[in-house]
């Protein structure tokens, strides 16, 4: 039987990677292309590596393969009319058209397969309810915590976008008891707090001399007292956005994927732990908090079940 698959590109904040995947949330072996992204690339090269990507991966399709459509997670916000983008972290970028240049560039071989593009925080959660860590659960939230922290929401066994197409961004959720600015405009975000960059800025800002969370993981594990602080800071932040978000609607459970969050999972504890204190809400409290299942792939399997699953994803 000939193989039915999804064309997926994961764009983001350093990297953009596209790939095809197969119906049972499999990335086909020899179809995965990276190029770097990056706050001091322009437009043009931005642009040029979304192409570079998408072109690989199209010419590595499978002789016989079908092509069913192709799914988007880019990093937000995002403009649900005209399926534009904006990511936080790459300024040359604002209401850029990135439907539309993949589109154009999968119309040359394929002419008549859909284009659907979603926040990349939804398109891992979807990913996660498919094949990961919430198989089985219909109110689910998922969450990126990496360069910066994205989210998407399932609820009742369906996606929700919002009229934007934003909504789940959870990295853009004040919590209580911090100050930290934003790039977006806010103060005591999660993601200004908790992010990968931003937990490492902390910790230097404390007299810590590392440079990168990989450093940081070090640092804690060989019982550095600034390192174990900034974990438990980042830690106690994301746990009460997810106390927030669960109090708001109801969740059964919340997955935590990107590369920051598999730097110790001390981290997890921390995050449990801030949800431990809504003692007077077991609403809230019975949430379960899991690390990721989908390892590296989750960006890339989301962005395909927007095709492989349309059942679950509501229009815009």
């Amino acid at each position: 039987m000939n193989p039915t698959v999804a064309l997926a590109l994961d764009f983001g904040g350093t990297k953009t990677e596209a790939a095809l995947v197969d119906e049972s949330g499999r990335v086909v072996a020899g179809t995965r292309f990276r190029q770097s992204t990056g706050g001091a690339a322009n437009s043009a090269q931005l642009s040029a590596a979304v192409t570079s990507v998408v072109q690989r991966a199209v010419a590595a399709m499978p002789a016989g393969a079908t092509l069913l459509g192709v799914g988007i997670g880019s990093a937000g916000p995002v403009h649900a009319v005209g399926d534009l983008v904006s990511p936080l972290n790459l300024p040359v970028w604002r209401r850029f058209a990135l439907r539309d240049l993949v589109a154009d560039q999968v119309a040359k071989r394929f002419p008549d397969v859909p284009v659907v593009l979603r926040m990349d925080g939804l398109c891992i959660t979807l990913a996660e309810h498919w094949v990961g860590a919430a198989r089985g659960y219909n109110n689910v939230m998922g969450m990126i915590v990496s360069t910066g922290i994205g989210g998407g929401l399932i609820l009742d066994g369906r996606t929700v976008s919002g009229p934007t197409g934003n909504a789940g961004h959870i990295g853009h959720v004040e919590v209580a008891g911090f100050d930290d600015p934003c790039a977006c405009g806010g103060r005591g975000c999660v993601e200004a707090i908790a992010s990968g960059p931003k937990t490492v800025a902390w910790a230097r800002s404390q007299g810590w001399h590392g440079a990168t969370g990989e450093d940081l993981a070090a640092s804690f594990a060989q019982g550095d007292v600034i390192a174990s602080a900034a974990f438990r800071r980042s830690g106690r932040a994301i746990g009460q956005a997810i106390a927030s978000a669960t109090s708001l609607v109801d969740l059964d459970v919340v997955v935590i994927g990107g590369g920051f969050s598999n730097a110790t999972p001390v981290l997890f504890d921390h995050v449990r732990e801030a949800v431990a204190t809504r003692g007077e809400f077991d609403f809230v409290t019975k949430v379960q908090v899991l690390p990721s299942g989908l390892s590296g792939d989750g960006p890339l399997i989301g962005a395909a079940a927007l095709v492989h699953r349309a059942e679950m994803v509501t229009p815009n």
